[in-house]
This record gives C-alpha cells, sequence and structure tokens, in this order.
C-alpha cells in the first residue's frame, strides 16, 4: 500500500484546499496473509534494539506470541506489557493504562508495537508521543479506523478527550489474524465506515456556516473508502480474506485521511460525540464497555433519523428566527445558512435513511437500536442534547441545539 501513500501526498501536494497537508509518516503498509514475520525483518533492518509490545491478555494470544517468535530469530530483543483490566474486564484507555505503559517502557526501548485494536493502540500511540520513540501498528480486528491517524481519544479523569500524538512508522496487518476476529469487531468496523456519512456531512456543513477548514481531496478519500465497504457488504458480512481485506483496508484509508488532514473532521462528527457521551455515562455507571464501531453504528443511524426528521425541516423555517435570534454569532450562522441552503439540503438528504444504514449493519451481524447496547431512551435523549459539547466542531447536532433551540420561537417535531 506504499504506491497510496505516494499518490495521496502527490494529490495532496497539488491541492488548493488552502490547508495544510501533514507528511504521512508511515514508511511500510502490509496488508496480507503470514505478514508478522515480515514485522520482525522490517525491525531487524531498521536497526531496532529494544522493542516493547504494548498488548492484552488476548491480543497477546492472536498475534503476540507469533510475532515474539519471528523476533526471538532476529537480533531485536522484547518485553511485553500485558494492559491490565478493569474490574469489568475492560481495558480503557485511562490514566490507570496510561501510567501502566509508561512504566513499563523502559529508557532502552526504541520501538513500540502495539498489538492489538483500537484501545491498545491510542495507549501505545500516547506513550509513543510521550517516550519519543516511534511506534508500530498490528492490527488485530478490523474494527476501527485509528490504526494510522494520529488522534488518541483517552479518557482522563472521566472524560473522553481526543489528543494528536504520533502515526506509526509501519503497519502490519495479517489477514489470518484479521479474519478470525470476532464478528462483533468485525461489525464495529463495519460501523466506524458508516459513520462517514454524518461525519462527512457534518464537516461540510461547519464549513459552509462556521467557516471550518475543510478539504474536499480529503473528503473523497474518505467518501471512497466508505462506499468501497458498502459495496462489499456481503463479502464483508461473509468475513473472509477478500472481505476482510476490503474492511481494513478502507478503515487504513480512513485513517490516512485523517493524518492528511491532521485532525478526525472527515472521520468524526455528531455520531462520535454520542458515541463519546454514551461511554463516559457507561464509565461513570462502571457498566463494562461497548465497542466503539458498534456506537457509532448505532449512532449515525439514530442521527439519520433525526436529521432528516428535525435538521432539514428547521433550516426550511430559519426565516421565523428573522426577529428572534439573540447574538451575532447565531445571525451569521443563519444568514451563511440560507446562502447556501440548497447545498446543504443535498449534502443532508444524501445520508441514506436510517432504515437502510440499520440493514447494511444487520447483514454484518452488527447492534442497529440503542436498546440493544443497554443505552435506554433518557440516555439516548440527553445525548442528543449534550453530547455536541464534547468537540469544537460546528454538526448539524450542534446547530440544532444551540441555535434553533436557543432562539426557541421555532417548533422543529
Amino acid at each position: 500500500m506504499e504506491k497510496i501513500i505516494t499518490e495521496m501526498m502527490r494529490l495532496a501536494n497539488s491541492c488548493h484546499c488552502g490547508n495544510h497537508h501533514n507528511q504521512i509518516p508511515i514508511e511500510t503498509i502490509l496488508v496480507g496473509k503470514n505478514v508478522l514475520g515480515e514485522a520482525a525483518a522490517y525491525m531487524e533492518k531498521k536497526s531496532f534494539k529494544k522493542a516493547v509490545i504494548i498488548a492484552d491478555e488476548q491480543t497477546f494470544r492472536v498475534a503476540g506470541e507469533k510475532l515474539t517468535n519471528h523476533l526471538s530469530t532476529t537480533k531485536v530483543g522484547y518485553s511485553t506489557c500485558l494492559l491490565q483490566p478493569d474490574e469489568n474486564n475492560d481495558v480503557v484507555a485511562d490514566e490507570k493504562s496510561l501510567v501502566q505503559a509508561l512504566l513499563e517502557t523502559s529508557q532502552e526501548t526504541d520501538v513500540i508495537l502495539a498489538v492489538g485494536s483500537g484501545t491498545i493502540h491510542d495507549i501505545a500511540r500516547f506513550t509513543s508521543t510521550k517516550m519519543k520513540i516511534p511506534f508500530i501498528s498490528v492490527p488485530t480486528a478490523p474494527s476501527v479506523d485509528g490504526f494510522t491517524s494520529m488522534g488518541a481519544p483517552l479518557i482522563v479523569r472521566g472524560m473522553k478527550k481526543t489528543f494528536q500524538m504520533m502515526a506509526p512508522i509501519a503497519v502490519f496487518a495479517d489477514l489470518n489474524v484479521l479474519k478470525n476476529a470476532p464478528k462483533k469487531m468485525i461489525a464495529a468496523g463495519f460501523g466506524d465506515m458508516l459513520a462517514k456519512y454524518t461525519s462527512l456531512a457534518d464537516w461540510k456543513f461547519g464549513q459552509m456556516t462556521y467557516g471550518e477548514s475543510y478539504c474536499p481531496l480529503v473528503a473523497n478519500i474518505t467518501r471512497e473508502a466508505l462506499h468501497l465497504c458498502v459495496e462489499n457488504t456481503d463479502k464483508i458480512a461473509a468475513a473472509d480474506e477478500e472481505g476482510i481485506r476490503i474492511l481494513i483496508e478502507a478503515l487504513i484509508h480512513s485513517g490516512l485521511a485523517m493524518l492528511l488532514f491532521g485532525q478526525s473532521h472527515p472521520a468524526s462528527g455528531g455520531e462520535h460525540h454520542l458515541s463519546h457521551y454514551w461511554e463516559m455515562e457507561f464509565l461513570r455507571q462502571n457498566r463494562p464497555q461497548v465497542l466503539h464501531g458498534a456506537k457509532v453504528g448505532v449512532a449515525v443511524a439514530l442521527l439519520a433519523d433525526v436529521y432528516e426528521r428535525e435538521f432539514i425541516p428547521s433550516i426550511s423555517l430559519l426565516r421565523k428566527l428573522d426577529d428572534t435570534i439573540k447574538t451575532l454569532e447565531d445571525y451569521s450562522i443563519v444568514r451563511n445558512i440560507k446562502e447556501n441552503i440548497e447545498e446543504i439540503k443535498a449534502v443532508y438528504a444524501a445520508i441514506p435513511k436510517a432504515s437502510q444504514l440499520r440493514e447494511l449493519i444487520e447483514k454484518v451481524g452488527g447492534e442497529t437500536l440503542p436498546g440493544q447496547l443497554g443505552i435506554d431512551g433518557n440516555l439516548v435523549m440527553r445525548g442528543l442534547t449534550e453530547a455536541h459539547h464534547l468537540r469544537d466542531r460546528f454538526t448539524a447536532l450542534k446547530f440544532l441545539n444551540e441555535v434553533i433551540k436557543a432562539n426557541h420561537h421555532v417548533e422543529v417535531r
């Protein structure tokens, strides 16, 4: 996939969006069978002397052990940091896990191996950045799009916040490992890709109404990865080698798009804010965690319905706000929406209906309703009215809460 990186950088260098595009520091991306041996050979070629494998018990069993077998034939020394689960048997990217990873990464370490899925990569990415040493991505499930990005969503004092850290220098995605991942994790990765329907719409909306930075190139990279998944839903549902390759490569492309842009805007909108809100509430209640992709898969269908029923009708009624707008900022937003109203409507009308999204998720074996994840109606409603505070992004959900409801003479049903 190195050719993909080269092509992305070529396109970025000729992009006229006005934004600074990050260089992609990833030297190697290998997706294939039996690539763990290639990872060991790569480390020896880079002359690394001491590696730390960050994993949990399960991910070490499915990939870490094979990796150490390969490393034992090289001159690369290694140690293992097995992250400890909490009382619910969940590994969480919180202060405890971060401190454990830092303490078990010695000063002699010159490379970190993230062997796992999203949470383990977030912990490894943080440790890599703070220790000022590179890390290598070894995904064990095609469950998230963050393998190649810089963003590390961490839990700090009970709050979920994304920090921009380091991207990996290499990715070794072994299809023999990935296709044997639990079906629920494959469904989670598919849900994370479907989330791009609302994230891309929210990103364009933020640009048109609030002047947020936007890049058509990055949006197109993300959109193409999304469409590739949707077009191959049946293959992904079969969880065979071809379907898993399609899914992991789409997730990698989405991560590269975020890396190129430097922020998570193309892949994270209102649906991710809902997911983060629900996750923090589960942490507060000391409840077992739900996979990130499962939550955003449910959230994207939920928002597709909200946006169709409430958001699109609300922008058609903006003339009623003219005499009631309370701030200059709201006045500017409303003016911008009026000037771009047809394009905004088209952007959100392109989101599939909630029923279509749920049908796609159901095909791959994922949950489709909040209740199936233990999220009750009260938590859903609180998320819809409060989750937009978690990020400084101007999404349709934020508009509904902070402009329409703040200037509440418009009734939206």
